[in-house]
């Protein structure tokens, strides 16, 4: 069975934790403040979740997800994710981040960045555009009416295979939005960001089927 990292492991990183080990995966988790801050989670999760540091889960993870604040990319141990499919979560928040002046100018995307960053990685990305919450709970078993569809980007049409298997074992179906220079179409303040699963208020969120968040991201404009 597949095992899946986490560099990082806050409300997306433990939210898709807790889907992957209903799932059956086992997990490894990290995060920047050590294995010891973890064992709540990995408690939580039981015998199919271990804690590491974010090179253990880089080097033991058959998928590896990356999620930290996009300022920390910078810190993602690059050697141990050669040739590995990455899901990258993350979203540029400059009041967060500070400033990156090819995210300004639209030059390049955050996930084009990492890739750069990660050099033999495969990078994909995933679970950006959903609250946490209604990550957790708009999961539905393969075929139901309700399904709720998540994004993929990315260059390489085996780690997006790879990470749509992931995601339809973890309750989802999967619209693709091409590249990872179209991934912008799923950044913050766009018709695809939040909006196609609910308010943010509502921790139920709103099944969003395939062909709604396709609309979504097609609509986006720069």
């Amino acid at each position: 069975m597949t095992t899946i990292g986490f560099i990082g492991s806050g409300n997306i990183g433990g939210t898709v934790a807790r889907l992957a080990v209903a799932a059956g995966y086992d997990v490894v988790l990290s995060n920047s403040r050590g294995p010891e801050t973890l064992k709540a989670l990995t408690d939580e999760l039981g015998p199919h979740a271990r804690a590491g540091r974010p090179a253990d889960a880089a080097a033991d993870g058959d998928i590896v997800v990356v999620t930290v604040p996009f300022k920390a990319y910078g810190d993602v141990p690059a050697e141990p994710l050669a040739g590995k499919v990455v899901i990258d979560t993350n979203n540029y928040y400059p009041q967060r981040d500070g400033r990156f002046p090819e995210l300004d100018d639209a030059s390049a995307t955050s996930s084009e960045l990492l890739q750069r960053r990660l050099g033999g990685a495969r990078v994909v990305k995933a679970f950006n555009n959903i609250y946490f919450r209604h990550l957790a709970s708009l999961t539905r078993p393969a075929g139901a009416a309700d399904r709720t569809a998540l994004t993929v980007a990315g260059d390489d049409a085996a780690a997006k295979e790879a990470v749509t298997a992931f995601l339809d074992a973890i309750g989802y179906d999967t619209v693709d939005a091409g590249p990872l220079a179209e991934g912008w179409r799923l950044q913050p303040d766009t018709p695809a960001y939040g909006a196609p699963y609910g308010s943010f208020e509502d921790p139920a969120g709103t099944p969003a089927p395939a062909a709604a968040v396709r609309e979504a991201v097609a609509a986006a404009k720069r």
